[in-house]
């Protein structure tokens, strides 16, 4: 499991797909008893955060707000001076710079959520595999030592 773990870490650090570690792990962590991602017992955090994928999508968006930032202004600067081209200071086109940014600005684009990148899987109570079916054995056995147990002393009377 910690082989898997670090197959989603190692794949989110390099920026290559996560989506094949990830569901490995899951698929793991979900049919094996006793399996628990979390670091520790109190754990506020889940246990398996994409930090860099979700760091290299903030960048992206920050880059593509930056972009169209820089072209709405340098559209307003080209529109402005086609409507004041006697304007030599410039002083002018200000005003109109500032109006033309504000009319055409889309509004600031949405935070992306991090809860998209933190997964925490959980494991069945019961799996059939050999840590499951030890622990019918068990049950079972403990189950019939008290009855043996009862059984004999209830004859014994």
């Amino acid at each position: 499991m910690i082989e898997l773990r670090d197959a989603v870490y190692t794949a989110d650090k390099d920026g290559t797909d996560v989506t094949k570690p990830l569901k490995a792990l899951q698929a793991y962590v979900t049919t094996h008893m006793n399996t628990d991602l979390n670091a520790g017992g109190n754990s506020v955090y889940p246990p398996v955060q994409l930090k860099y994928t979700y760091e290299r999508l903030v960048k992206a968006q920050k880059e593509q707000a930056s972009l169209t930032s820089s072209q709405i202004y340098s559209a307003a600067q080209a529109y402005c001076e086609q409507q004041n081209s006697s304007d030599f200071s410039g002083r002018n086109r200000i005003p109109c710079i500032e109006q033309y940014v504000q009319s055409h600005s889309s509004k600031k684009p949405a935070a992306v959520p991090d809860a998209l990148y933190k997964f925490a899987f959980v494991a069945p109570r019961w799996s059939p595999d050999l840590a499951g079916w030890t622990m019918v054995l068990g049950v079972l056995s403990a189950a019939l030592f008290v009855i043996s147990f009862a059984t004999r002393r209830w004859l014994n009377h």
